[in-house]
């Protein structure tokens, strides 16, 4: 089967915006390849997070890329990006022909197992292009993502496959909040790296 076929992309959410899940983009030798990498090379730091005034460390791991060392807000504090690795630029190359966008900067975050994961949240920093596409690209642990209506509170779960891409766009972050939920079933780590573009 062409893992580039368009007959497996579906948008997974109901209504109020696009959310396409690509399924499987990378093969099993590339997300090996890719996971292993990316653990060695990437400047990995633990996020922080102001929340109701308090500075919070998180167990999760993130680090920030992009075309050049501009500074990125979110929860309230500021990152630095780091310049692309090739590794990434090959990855970005292919997000990019499977989602048919483009994408300046990426954001990683590194889950050491299911006990990490993510609150609800949407992702509408000033920074980022209005209603832009954010394409998820999934290594390591399978694990669930969440997504819930702002209004009417209605849940729509993926599973999120090992090499798996998940583009939210259109009205997704406005409409809806999503959350990567902690769980004991998974005890082994997952990189996810979200594209993005930065309006500069």
């Amino acid at each position: 089967m062409d893992l580039f076929s368009s007959e497996k992309i579906k948008n997974i959410l109901p209504f109020d915006g696009v959310t396409n899940y690509h399924g499987i983009v990378l093969n099993n030798e590339q997300c090996n390849f890719y996971y292993n990498e990316l653990m060695q090379k990437i400047k990995w730091k633990n996020d922080e997070a102001i929340i109701f005034g308090k500075r919070i460390i998180t167990k999760r791991k993130v680090a920030w890329y992009g075309e050049s060392e501009y500074s990125y807000t979110y929860s309230k504090v500021t990152k630095k990006a780091n310049i692309w690795i090739p590794e990434l630029l090959e990855l970005k190359a292919i997000v990019e022909k499977e989602s048919n966008e483009n994408y300046n900067s990426c954001l990683l975050n590194l889950y050491h197992s299911g006990d990490e994961g993510m609150a609800y949240h949407s992702d509408g920093e000033k920074m980022m292009k209005k209603d832009g596409a954010i394409a998820s690209l999934s290594l390591g642990a399978e694990r669930k993502f969440s997504f819930k209506h702002k209004k009417n509170k209605q849940r729509v779960d993926v599973i999120l496959e090992r090499g798996s891409l998940l583009v939210m766009k259109e009205g997704t972050q406005t409409n809806w909040l999503h959350r990567l939920p902690p769980t004991r079933k998974v005890n082994s780590p997952r990189i996810n790296l979200t594209f993005r573009t930065i309006e500069l």
